[in-house]
């Protein structure tokens, strides 16, 4: 079980960079100010004891915001940014962009997770469905299912906290493809207090996903894909803060997606194949988890990835990708409220609104605006199609998150199973929760049973 304190102390130094250091003689100088690695983000007191137990209550439900997106500003740089900076330094304050629902945006399977988090451009299998469903349109099997099991914060002694995914697709006939996912997350066994700090027993936060996708195949190099999904996120359902009862969060999204790929021949016969791929994803309504009408964006991002599949004999290939995302989620501007209804301008945005403004909404201008994006590469070695090496690098900037860490993977396939597994080398002293992780996915390719036959 997780207890409050020990996710507190964990949490400190998972994004330090987030907020500007706290004076000195603070008695909270800990770090106090963080953000969960994938966009969620709450301000997190090291010093529990000192906080009244009404306020620990609060607390407590935060911090499972942290973990799970139900707080989705930072609340530290709200009260000690002034116009955007740093009153003591004069510099300008981190401002994280910052959503309800993160866990859409964690890479679910082995094989992308050790190339940096990339797969938009990549070549097709089962885990598509989460980069860019219109590769769908170009897979080279009939039916294909796969499954990835990613263990969560196992630093911590956790057993409970992970993510699954479950994904597959059949083709419909040459040009068509339909395709299926759940994703699921759980955070494990919490206990919820009362404002006196009493126990009100045991809680078990969950968020899932489904998704059914379409994909066509609109010439012999393009293709396009559009996905729909349900979003549903219980992180602390049946409790009451000041007399309101928190609820469970539901959306519904749609994905649109694209792919095109060109074939090209290099010197001395050696062919070369370059795909480009984007995709939009998470567009949809605004989640909430009590009766307000202040409800929090989803995570809507767009992806724009390539890679180039070099053919270097009968048995060896190689390929190089990439891909750059950005949330298409407003940046968070909490100092600017013109209607003086206490809730900043930015939160009041229509979802379609938001992603427009998100191009041009960055304090620090078109500059800032690029800091936003994320970067990922990465390389991906076959031998014979039964035996692959991967490597990666993910970046971002450090005032927008800070993650940075290399990973790496092996990928297996015999017969109709596949097993690919990816491991995080972190390059910051900045924990990530999936640090010294292996985590792994198992892929069933259908079609050889009808070789075998």
């Amino acid at each position: 079980m997780l207890s409050l304190h020990a996710f507190c102390k964990y949490l400190g130094n998972l994004k330090p960079n987030i907020c500007f250091k706290e004076k000195a003689n603070d008695k909270f100088n800990t770090r106090g100010c963080l953000a969960f690695p994938f966009q969620a983000a709450a301000c997190c007191k090291i010093n529990i004891a000192s906080y009244s137990m009404k306020k620990l209550f609060a607390r407590t439900l935060v911090l499972l915001a942290v973990a799970l997106g139900l707080v989705n500003t930072l609340q530290a740089q709200q009260a000690r940014c002034v116009n955007g900076y740093n009153p003591i330094t004069g510099e300008r304050c981190a401002n994280a962009v910052t959503s309800a629902v993160p866990f859409l945006r964690i890479v679910p399977d082995a094989r992308g997770g050790a190339m940096g988090d990339v797969g938009i451009a990549t070549s097709a299998d089962a885990n598509s469905l989460n980069y860019n469903a219109s590769k769908l349109a170009f897979a080279d099997k009939n039916v294909s299912i796969s499954a990835t099991y990613t263990p969560w914060m196992r630093n911590l002694g956790l057993q409970d906290v992970y993510m699954a995914y479950l994904s597959g697709y059949k083709k419909i006939d040459d040009l068509q493809t339909a395709g299926l996912a759940l994703r699921y997350f759980s955070l494990g066994d919490i206990e919820f207090t009362d404002e006196n700090g009493g126990p009100l027993g045991m809680g078990r936060p969950n968020e899932f996903e489904v998704t059914g996708a379409y994909a066509r195949k609109l010439s012999d190099r393009f293709s396009a894909a559009v996905a729909a999904k349900f979003i549903y996120s219980n992180l602390a359902s049946g409790q009451t803060v000041q007399g309101i009862e928190i609820k469970p969060g539901i959306s519904g999204a749609a994905d649109i997606s694209f792919s095109y790929k060109a074939p090209i021949e290099l010197q001395r016969n050696k062919k070369s194949e370059l795909t480009i791929g984007g995709a939009i994803s998470n567009l949809g309504a605004k989640i909430t988890y009590t009766n307000s009408a202040n409800r929090d964006y989803i995570p809507t991002n767009l992806g724009i990835g390539a890679a180039w599949k070099f053919e270097l004999d009968e048995y060896n290939t190689l390929t190089f990708t990439t891909d750059f995302n950005k949330l298409l989620v407003p940046t968070p501007r909490p100092e600017i409220d013109e209607d003086g209804d206490k809730i900043p301008d930015y939160k009041q945005l229509s979802p379609i609104r938001g992603v427009f403004t998100s191009f041009g909404d960055a304090p620090g201008g078109f500059a800032e605006e690029l800091k936003e994006i994320t970067t990922g590469v990465g390389a991906e070695y076959w031998y014979d199609d039964q035996f692959a090496v991967r490597m990666g690098y993910f970046f971002e900037h450090y005032s927008k998150g800070n993650r940075k860490y290399f990973s790496v993977g092996l990928g297996i396939k015999y017969n109709i199973f596949g097993l690919n597994f990816s491991y995080l080398v972190p390059t910051t002293n900045q924990r990530n929760p999936l640090d010294n992780t292996l985590r792994f996915s198992l892929l069933f390719d259908f079609d050889a049973f009808d070789q075998d036959e």
